[in-house]
């Protein structure tokens, strides 16, 4: 028996994880075009997808193998890596902004575009992730940026100018973490290692409508059994993808409701509806045997295949404006008699200008053995074209901390791509410098500074490099993510200083030196002791605002101070100088201090001492209001003012 030879690092093996079933092609590129070897399609025994995505991981992987193993079997080979692609079903796309201030005036560099455009990506995510009830990991599929700035004027790009602020917006494509992860978790259960991955649309667009024709605005639409795909390219490159609702399902259970049949039966008589006339003998789910004419189904199958129609149309319309140019139906569902015209019909379209793909694959692949003028065969080939003319990006395998990176972007690859495309963020790459805490003691704004982030370190093949790097085959990824800064934090104590002894409010209400300081909080110190004397309270130290002179405490009957209480004692011959009073009113009573010798006026903190508060036993916030405003200890007061210090 001759032994299996090695898979050979030129030899491509794609796999086509479909709904219904799994198609899997290996070939090798040879003139500029894929040389197809060998395909083979298995169905899946039960409903192992849904929709497209992986439900039975262990079911779909030995379904994998099984098609893996017949190919084997026929090349001699032993296939270890695969190529696939994931669909298009889950994709979400977000807007993204960025900005970073520049130091000085300086030319950018690609370095600082690449920082700007990793923020603009993260900030996408984070969009994404406060749409979802539950956090969820995403994988980046690709971006686009719409739009740089840089002062505030709009640039197509940013290298080599000059300015001080440079902004970025772009349009991100996400996949859920679990679309990606259940595809790898099936790969290694078929014992293969997946080499890259990309969009199933992209991959169907790469087959069935080469990179020449796409300076014509044209659309891809692969109808499979449980997604209908599209992309849509023009002026050179692919503009935008979306999806259908709708597939191929839809008309296998409208037959199974019209006829009493099961999934498999119902299937086998859409198949059947190829040739004109005939009839078509079926089983029921009773055990009845029945016949029904062609006729009869294609009547049964107008109204989900009309709705097919126009959910394409309407998808197509929303992402390109307008009917295209030309339009290629792909995948199992294309060959659904009637179809084409209806499609037509729906985007108002000459019916010439509908096909059927199959008619381009021969510009990028070939076989000498095998017919592939099928329009299945658009998403196989197409992922096995993609990954073997080097159309998805320069790498079959890199590895990230000696794991099989996730690849799906085509063209070049930058660290920070690939970083993005395997779920770390801006701030795993660049980090943040902890949140500053920004607090007001005695009327002065303090801000406390966060720490600074601990920097990623990023290695490619055991060398330093930049985030910008470019990535090629089989490179080797080591990345530490940045540390980011941890917040300021402060007691009040540690605010005042470990010998502070006193009296102090914060946010108008006595608290203990150990309490955690939050942003915005407003600190006064009543009173300052020293340690070695303190029995004496030291003058507050304000910014600025000279302390209240000493007044004498008001009578206990009466709040006012009469004008008598600062006359001489008789004894004495010489009158006392008379100051002029200012009258105010302090929480409904009248009070009458002595005008500040130095002329200053008072202050709200002046009055703490005549309020009646209890400032040791406080029980809660104290309320601050001057002519029914509310105030800071900081204001100044006038003649006639009505002042309210109460504790709430």
């Amino acid at each position: 028996m001759a032994e299996y030879k090695p898979q050979d690092l030129d030899l491509i093996y794609a796999l086509d994880i479909g709904t219904r079933s799994i198609v899997g092609v290996v070939g090798r590129p040879v003139g500029g075009r894929l040389q197809v070897l060998d395909i083979e399609m298995a169905e899946h025994g039960s409903r192992a997808m849904l929709d497209g995505q992986i439900d039975n991981i262990q079911q779909v992987g030995a379904l994998a193998r099984m098609v893996t193993k017949r190919l084997e079997d026929r090349l001699r080979i032993r296939l270890q890596r695969v190529c696939v692609a994931a669909a298009g079903r889950a994709l979400r796309t977000q807007t993204g902004s960025f900005a970073i201030d520049l130091p000085q005036k300086q030319s950018i560099t690609a370095d600082q575009i690449s920082r700007l455009e990793a923020g603009a990506l993260s900030q996408a995510e984070e969009s994404l992730q406060m749409e979802e009830e539950a956090r969820r990991q995403f994988f980046m599929v690709g971006y686009t940026v719409v739009q740089y700035r840089l002062d505030n004027y709009p640039l197509s790009t940013l290298l080599d100018h000059s300015g001080q602020r440079a902004e970025a917006d772009v349009v991100a494509t996400f996949l859920p973490g679990e679309v990606v992860e259940s595809l790898y978790a099936a790969m290694r259960a078929a014992d293969l290692q997946v080499s890259s991955l990309t969009l199933e649309p992209i991959a169907a667009m790469n087959a069935a409508i080469p990179a020449e024709l796409r300076l014509l605005n044209l659309a891809l639409v692969d109808i499979g059994a449980g997604t209908t795909d599209i992309a849509l390219c023009r002026e050179g490159s692919v503009v935008g993808y979306t999806m259908a609702t709708i597939a191929g399902d839809e008309i296998t259970e409208a037959l199974m409701r019209a006829y009493l049949v099961d999934f498999q039966t119902a299937e086998s008589m859409k198949r059947s509806l190829g040739t004109e006339g005939g009839e078509i003998l079926y089983r029921d789910i009773l055990g009845l045997e029945n016949t029904v004419s062609c006729e009869e189904v294609r009547a049964a199958i107008q109204e989900p295949m009309g709705r097919l129609a126009e959910a394409i149309a309407d998808q197509v319309l929303e992402v390109n404006g307008s009917a295209p140019s030309a339009l290629f139906l792909a995948g199992g569902g294309s060959k659904l008699d009637g179809l084409l015209a209806k499609v037509a019909e729906s985007l108002k379209m000459d019916v010439r200008r509908v096909a059927v793909a199959g008619s381009n694959y021969a510009k990028s692949a070939f076989s000498e053995e095998i017919s592939l003028e099928n329009p299945e065969y658009a998403t196989p080939l197409g992922i096995a074209v993609s990954a073997g003319l080097g159309l998805l990006n320069d790498s079959y395998v890199v590895t990230l901390n000696g794991e099989t990176a996730k690849l799906f972007r085509s063209g070049v690859l930058t660290l920070r791509d690939i970083l993005q495309m395997n779920g770390y963020t801006y701030a795993d790459m660049l980090g943040r410098t902890g949140k500053n805490l920004t607090v007001t003691l005695d009327g002065r704004r303090m801000v406390l500074r966060g720490e600074p982030a601990v920097p990623a370190i990023l290695n490619v093949n055991g060398q330093e490099a930049a985030i910008n790097t470019v990535i090629h085959a089989g490179d080797r990824i080591s990345f530490t993510p940045a540390r980011s800064g941890a917040d300021a934090s402060r007691t009040l104590g540690e605010l005042l200083g470990a010998d502070f002894a006193g009296r102090v409010l914060l946010n108008n209400r006595e608290a203990p030196l150990d309490t955690l300081l939050q942003q915005g909080d407003v600190v006064l110190v009543l009173e300052r002791r020293t340690p070695a004397a303190p029995e004496v309270p030291a003058e507050p130290e304000y910014d600025d605002i000279p302390a209240a002179e000493p007044v004498p405490a008001p009578a206990p009957e009466s709040p006012s101070i009469p004008a008598a209480a600062s006359a001489p004692p008789a004894k004495e011959p010489e009158p006392a100088p008379v100051r002029r009073m200012v009258d105010l009113t302090l929480n409904g009573a009248p009070l009458s201090l002595p005008e500040k010798e130095n002329g200053q006026p008072y202050y709200l903190m002046d009055l703490l001492q005549y309020s009646g508060l209890d400032f040791e036993r406080l029980e809660g916030p104290v309320r601050l209001e001057i002519n029914g405003l509310e105030s800071g200890f900081r204001n100044s007061l006038r003649g006639g003012d009505a002042v309210t210090i109460r504790s709430e």
